[in-house]
This record gives structure tokens, C-alpha cells and sequence, in this order.
């Protein structure tokens, strides 16, 4: 632009002094705008190279294995420069429950008796999911439907039959349930496992699931906040 118009006139235009720009123009260049035009390239070929997915977290730690010192603030301050930017990953919650296995279900018990008067007359059992810094960690918790309490739980980092065995196992141990316990659950793998039938059996407690796709079926398990247990 200042090759089609004085540099007085743009100066005016602008409200800019036009002895303040010449001054401007005669200050060397500083040694940090020096680095920022060295590391600009850099952060563009890192960005290309990570599909524009790598935002700088990513970025700072290409640049220093490839010998290249930066700092995360300043990588981010100069691609907002640069309008670049990274793709956020979307964090997806596990999966607790397949009930696509083939496996014979359990009538739904829970809907064609009355409500319990009583502890340990039924309980309601469910497999939740918490995130932290280290992944997700599943838990296997039982509730007496009669008092609302946490009777048995367990915490894993997989969705094995032996979560909800050892959550079954804490429960028995705990309140030494009568003959003709009524256990309701969804229809999810680990309820089915021939081992986690086997030690219903063993102690004589009747199982019940829920309806296929219907989670009001099971409704107070799956309401179930994880605070209750501690």
C-alpha cells in the first residue's frame, strides 16, 4: 500500500505520526520477534504433519524431540497468531452393559412381586463407569431394594464376570442372606457367566433381569449415585 500512497498521507489516515513510523521502522528487529519467525515455520510443519489435529501440548513435544526448544505458552500464543488450532478428541464413555451373548435370561421376578417389607429380600445390582487420571475404572455395586443401602461393591479396570462376583461375594459375606434372596439385573454378560450363576445357586438366591432394552426395569440400580457408597 505505501507504494501507491505517501507515506504522509497513510500516516494522516491512520492517526499515526509520521515521524513516530520512521522511528518504528529503524528499531531492530528484537531477539524474541527473531525466535517467533524461526519457531512460526516450525509449528506449521508440525501442525501439517499431525493432519491439523495436534494442538500445542502436542506440538511443543514434536519441536523438543526433534532438538527444538519451546515453551507451551508461547507455542500457543503463536498459533492463535497463525489461526491454528487442534482438534479436540471427544472422551466416549464405556459400554457396561451387552446383552447380545445368546445366553438364556432370567424371568423378570421384580415385576410380578410386591415391594419387599423387609432387608435382604431383594436386591438390585448394576455395573457403573468412573473416569480418572488414569482411565476409566468400572464398579460392580448391589443395593438392598428394602433399605436403599449399599450391601456389596467392587471396583475393576475390566468388565470381567469377576467384577460382579466379587461384588456378590462382599455382599454374602456382609449380610448372610436367607434362602430365597430375589437378585435382579440387567441382561449384561456378566450376569449370565456360568460362574456367576453357579454362586447364586450355591446360596440360594433366585435371579431376575430386567426386560430386553428397558432400563426402567431396573431403575433404582441404575439411579444409584456413587457418593452412597462411601
Amino acid at each position: 500500500m505505501k507504494g501507491d500512497y505517501p507515506i504522509r498521507r497513510l500516516c494522516d489516515l491512520l492517526d499515526v505520526s509520521s515521524s513516530g513510523y520512521y522511528r518504528w521502522q529503524r528499531q531492530p528487529t528484537s531477539a524474541r520477534k527473531r525466535r517467533d519467525a524461526e519457531l512460526i515455520p516450525l509449528i506449521a510443519a508440525a501442525h501439517r504433519k499431525g493432519r491439523r489435529a495436534y494442538g500445542a501440548p502436542r506440538i511443543v513435544q514434536e519441536l523438543r524431540e526433534a532438538g527444538t526448544p519451546i515453551s507451551q505458552r508461547r507455542c500457543a500464543r503463536l498459533m492463535r497468531e497463525l489461526g491454528l488450532q487442534g482438534k479436540k478428541r471427544h472422551c466416549r464413555q464405556p459400554r457396561t452393559t451387552d446383552s447380545r451373548h445368546g445366553q438364556p435370561v432370567a424371568e423378570n421376578l421384580l415385576a410380578e412381586r410386591p415391594a419387599p417389607t423387609g432387608p435382604n429380600q431383594a436386591w438390585v445390582g448394576d455395573i457403573t463407569f468412573i473416569k480418572t487420571l488414569e482411565g476409566w475404572v468400572y464398579l460392580a455395586v448391589i443395593l438392598d431394594l428394602w433399605s436403599r443401602r449399599v450391601v456389596g461393591w467392587a471396583c475393576g479396570a475390566t468388565l470381567h464376570a469377576s467384577l460382579v462376583l466379587a461384588a456378590l461375594a462382599r455382599a454374602i459375606a456382609q449380610r448372610q442372606p436367607p434362602a430365597g434372596l430375589m437378585y435382579h439385573s440387567d441382561r449384561g454378560s456378566q450376569y449370565v457367566d456360568a460362574d456367576y450363576r453357579r454362586a447364586l445357586s450355591d446360596h440360594q438366591i433366585e435371579q431376575s433381569m430386567s426386560r430386553a432394552g428397558n432400563c426402567y426395569d431396573n431403575a433404582f440400580a441404575e439411579s444409584f449415585e456413587i457418593g452412597s457408597i462411601w
